[in-house]
């Protein structure tokens, strides 16, 4: 490996002219020659430096890469938060203070596993932080999750256009303990309107919501909003203070502490 190393630095310096690149042609074809010097450069450490600073300078490269890539990939995130639709109690479904200095504007779909997972996680953080903190839900049903996420989706439109906020998430919090995720639908014994009944919302108007091409719209623009903003799974929770502007994403079934440590990052931004 050193001999291969210092045959190729050798034969680097041939294209310097005059008698450097001649000793250094000779030394590149003398076998024994090279075997001489990676003695000595050995014997005196020189080469295990050399070595180890080029080794040294390509990690450092490699690093200084990765963190202006992180950079570039937070700005053009934070960009992107920059054209979510903001948060207004006539349109979006709020859970907690309506007029909360934070807003955790999650994207999900119910047949998603991880959102069933992190379902318990956003209430948890309301919880901590009282009236400061408020819950939004949007909708992102997967393509590879349809039929059963579009019709549920739907159906919470329904409830919520039937039963109000309220019901919009007693409703949202039976269709995650109800079911099967992937694209299953609803437990055995279970169906929209099943859970809709379990409400006390009447079994004629909910089947006459869920023909309604109104409801399938409210859907279809959140599916539009998160699209224009690079939403490409679920969940996918933006952070986003309602006063400052801050934001901050959390992708994925985070667990409690990482979502806690993003609300305070955006708590603790500047005006």
């Amino acid at each position: 490996m050193k001999r291969l190393l210092l045959t190729t630095l050798l034969a680097g310096v041939m294209a310097v002219p005059g008698q450097a690149a001649e000793t250094a042609a000779e030394a590149a074809a003398d076998p024994a020659l090279v075997d001489a010097i990676v003695r000595k450069l050995e014997s005196e450490g020189t080469l295990d430096r050399a070595v180890e600073r080029a080794l040294t300078r390509v990690i450092e490269r490699r690093q200084e890469a990765q963190r202006n890539a992180q950079v570039r990939e937070q700005a053009q995130a934070a960009e992107r938060a920059k054209a979510a639709r903001k948060v207004a109690a006539g349109r979006d479904h709020i859970r907690g203070n309506v007029k909360a200095e934070v807003s955790l504007i999650e994207y999900s779909d119910f047949e998603c596993p991880f959102c069933k997972r992190f379902h318990d996680t956003p209430a948890a953080v309301l919880e901590r932080h009282g009236g400061r903190v408020n819950w939004v839900y949007r909708h992102f049903p997967l393509a590879f999750h349809d039929p059963a996420a579009r019709r549920e989706a739907v159906a919470s439109e329904c409830a919520a256009k039937l039963g109000g906020n309220e019901a919009f998430w007693k409703y949202t919090d039976a269709l995650f303990r109800n079911t099967r995720s992937n694209g299953q639908g609803l437990a055995e014994g279970k169906s929209e309107l099943a859970l809709a009944a379990e409400l006390g919302l009447k079994g004629d108007d909910f089947s006459r919501c869920l023909a309604d091409p109104a409801m399938a719209k409210k859907v279809d623009e959140d599916v539009a909003d998160g699209n224009a903003i690079g939403i490409t799974g679920t969940p996918a929770t933006l952070v986003r203070n309602n006063r400052s502007g801050a934001t901050a994403w959390v992708v994925g079934a985070q667990p409690l502490d990482a979502l806690q440590a993003a609300v305070e990052r955006v708590l603790g931004a500047e005006r």
